[in-house]
């Protein structure tokens, strides 16, 4: 670990990372599903004021550190009677008596084969069973994000340069300074009006690259209601499923 990082130990909240940043303006805490307490710190900021802007935060902290929790508790811990399916993949589990693990797409099934000698909620599995789950949303938002992004640029009179699908858990969209629409493949767990959603929203900043109130208004005009679809949007987390 270099100069840029540093390690911090509460007494209540456990390890605490702090990784300074160039492009940070300010001090900035976020809060992710098993990944802990990150503190992004001005590159001229010292640790030691941040620790202290941490202090300040405890309340915050202790608050939406409940809500993380809450939230790591719905994590699906796959066993052999899940039920599982997407939108056109349906999860089949099967155990075999001898051979290595393995998960393919086969059809409309996300096929995995688990050996009875291993105990499907290692990470092992889950994790193997999770590239498989992810590989049927990612064949699935190749054939419709496309398409779709398409469709709602030509109806609201927008354009883009090129689309992007890939497993971000971090946003389920976004749009760079060149106009490349990058579409989290994650999109595929929302319903549709909230996929239209996030694709307007993106498309919206191909003109206000920013979050101002021209933005919001024409987000408004296309959606009806932008900040009530924002805040339906906000129950699902990229992380958790």
């Amino acid at each position: 670990m270099g100069l840029s990082e540093k390690i911090i130990y509460h007494k209540e909240f456990g390890e605490i990372k702090m990784i300074k940043s160039p492009r940070a303006k300010n001090i900035s805490i976020s809060i992710r599903p098993f990944q802990g307490i990150k503190v992004t710190v001005p590159f001229y900021t010292t640790f030691s004021h941040a620790e202290k802007f941490v202090s300040r935060k405890e309340t915050w902290l202790r608050k939406n550190l409940d809500k993380i929790r809450t939230a790591e508790g719905n994590l699906t811990i796959f066993d052999d009677d899940t039920e599982f399916s997407t939108a056109q993949h349906i999860l089949k589990i099967e155990r075999t008596d001898t051979g290595e693990p393995a998960v393919k797409i086969s059809g409309k099934d996300i096929l995995v084969l688990c050996p009875v000698s291993i105990d499907i909620k290692s990470k092992e599995i889950q994790d193997m069973i999770r590239w498989g789950i992810e590989a049927a949303w990612r064949k699935e938002a190749k054939s419709y994000l496309p398409e779709r992004l398409g469709e709602l640029a030509r109806i609201h009179g927008f354009s883009y340069k090129k689309i992007f699908i890939k497993n971000n858990k971090t946003r389920w969209g976004s749009c760079s300074s060149k106009n490349n629409i990058n579409l989290s493949l994650h999109l595929m767990r929302l319903p549709k009006h909230l996929i239209d959603y996030v694709i307007l929203h993106e498309l919206t900043h191909t003109v206000h690259k920013n979050h101002s109130r021209r933005f919001w208004k024409q987000l408004d005009k296309l959606t009806g209601d932008a900040k009530t679809l924002d805040k339906e949007l906000s129950r699902y987390r990229l992380d958790i499923y």
